[in-house]
């Protein structure tokens, strides 16, 4: 596994969902809802990176498989 820590990505997700609708209700003073915006942009990458992480397992396990598929974009609703 990498030295990076390892997040959980489901909690991180219900985390970044809590702060989004704290940010949205608007009742936070500014310094506050800045801290709140500095943490879901912290949420975020570790959110991206796990993914990508995770993407390249996928890929390897692919090609040990022995197969030649290919990753595709995933469009939503197709």
């Amino acid at each position: 596994m990498s030295a990076k820590k390892n997040i959980n990505l489901e909690k991180s997700l219900a985390d970044l969902e809590a702060l989004v609708e704290e940010l949205e209700s608007g009742d936070l003073p500014l310094e506050k809802a800045m801290k709140k915006f500095e943490e879901g942009i912290k949420l975020t990458r570790g959110c991206q990176a796990a993914l990508k992480e995770a993407e390249q397992r996928v890929e390897i396990l692919l090609k040990s498989a022995g197969g030649d598929e290919t990753m595709e974009d995933f469009e939503a609703g197709s």
